[in-house]
């Protein structure tokens, strides 16, 4: 139970935020004693913890960013979607801004050692305001951190400066302008008119596939790469890259690498319209469920398990459906189908991924409202950056929180989350974040193993040796 609240308020069981000119954790320990175990053996592990990360990061190189959705259910802590293309950069605090300018830094020089000039190439969504100041806000990081930076834009109908206004706003009481350019190809390489760039940089998730423009660049770094956008990527792909590292990891710290692994299958060639690969699906649900019960008697936990199926590739929360039993996938109305059927782009949904549910017991006080919320961690390349909670008003504990409605609250990343407090409570803020990085920082390294066996051009020289 929560705080005392008003009429009306609505209560989840787990442990809850309130706000007092700052998130304060508040964790409830006789309902969480897998997640202060687990927050337990990571203060006592994290020199090992540490050396680890660092011994990884010199065999596999990070995403030059990402973000990573974290559910947690007291009892699980798992990271439940990793994005390579961050779109929320203006929901980070301002807190947030120094060490995200430091890892932008850092992260050049890793990547991009010349870097000097970097062409940002954004989604064509110019009518979306909210993901626009992403844009503006991840303009001025660069620029903060010594890149002279410029945009370019992916729209046909750009054909020469077009500058776009960002009216005020809540946290942003001025008028913004982006100036969106259109872009030139010479030879192998991508810019504008007068700008010759080191580095492009996309914050487009090529979701309708990789645009001609975009195909063939030389002597210029692309990041993300290509094959990390939707049109190629698998989530499947990266849960399987997941599930190993978190292994590896449980081995090193002798923990149930399933309380922090979501388990998950794939089921492919389905046709929600025609009803095609339903009776499959249904079936892998049925076993899902089975097992996640299993799990559930294993740990003593008395929550009711789900099932997640949502598209295999794709994002912005589209295509998405929570189930409790195989039947609700053999019954679907019309309307449930339509909605499964496609995602951004209007791309059909022919693959799905079927993720073991997590639940989010953690809440967020907003208009004297106890709403469901989940942290969301961003990363620049190994660093931890920053993130937000996303905080859904009308959805609960066992729903998609990525839906209309949500809005979002910066996480208290003011006292820093590199290193825990050995000496104070397990469930101390610091601790808390300090346990939400390591499980972000085990997804990047997933994402990072996953480019790399998924890279193409490694397919290329292989097949020529």
């Amino acid at each position: 139970m929560g705080p005392s609240s008003k009429p009306g308020q609505r209560h989840w069981p787990g442990f809850f935020y309130l706000y007092n000119g700052r998130m304060t954790p508040k964790a409830h320990s006789s309902l969480c004693p897998h997640l202060l175990e687990l927050e337990a053996k990571m203060l006592r592990g994290t020199f090992e913890i540490e050396a680890w990360f660092r011994a990884q990061w010199r065999d596999h190189q990070p995403p030059f960013y990402s973000s990573v959705d974290l559910r947690n259910a007291c009892f699980k802590l798992a990271p439940v979607d990793t994005n390579l293309f961050p779109g929320g950069f203006n929901n980070l605090g301002p807190s947030a801004h120094p060490v995200t300018i430091q890892a932008l830094m850092a992260a050049g020089e890793d990547h991009c050692p010349e870097m000097r000039r970097v062409l940002l190439v954004p989604e064509n969504h110019t009518r979306n305001t909210f993901y626009l100041r992403n844009v503006a806000v991840l303009q001025r990081l660069l620029l903060q951190a010594g890149y002279q930076v410029r945009i370019g834009s992916l729209l046909p109908e750009v054909t020469e400066p077009t500058p776009l206004v960002l009216p005020p706003a809540e946290g942003h009481p001025h008028e913004e302008t982006l100036l969106l350019e259109p872009l030139v190809r010479r030879g192998s390489r991508l810019g504008l008119q007068d700008f010759d760039p080191c580095m492009v940089l996309l914050n487009n998730d090529l979701s309708a596939g990789a645009p001609a423009i975009l195909q063939g660049i030389q002597g210029q770094h692309l990041l993300p790469p290509l094959h990390g956008g939707w049109f190629a990527r698998r989530k499947s792909h990266h849960f399987a890259a997941y599930r190993d590292v978190a292994a590896e990891f449980s081995a090193r710290l002798g923990i149930d690498p399933w309380i922090i692994d979501p388990i998950f299958d794939t089921c492919t060639g389905i046709n929600f319209h025609e009803r095609s690969g339903e009776e499959e699906m249904a079936d892998k649900v049925d076993r899902m469920l089975a097992e996640i019960r299993r799990r559930y008697q294993e740990h003593k936990v008395e929550q009711t398990p789900f099932v997640v199926i949502k598209a295999d590739a794709g994002t912005y929360g589209m295509g998405i459906m929570m189930v409790k039993d195989a039947a609700e996938v053999r019954n679907l109305n019309r309307k449930q189908r339509n909605k499964m059927s496609v995602i951004k782009e209007g791309l059909e949904v022919s693959d799905v991924l079927l993720q073991e549910g997590v639940h989010s017991f953690e809440t967020v006080m907003h208009d004297g409202l106890e709403s469901v919320a989940e942290p969301v961690v961003y990363m620049v390349d190994r660093y931890v950056v920053g993130g937000f909670y996303r905080v859904h008003a009308e959805r609960g504990p066992d729903e998609n929180l990525n839906a209309p409605g949500a809005h979002f609250v910066p996480l208290p990343f003011d006292d820093g989350c590199h290193q825990p407090m050995p000496s104070g409570h397990p469930d101390a803020t610091q601790n808390r974040l300090y346990l939400y990085g390591v499980i972000a920082r085990l997804a990047a390294l997933a994402a990072s193993r996953e480019l790399e066996a998924t890279n193409p051009a490694l397919d290329i020289s292989m097949q020529a040796a």
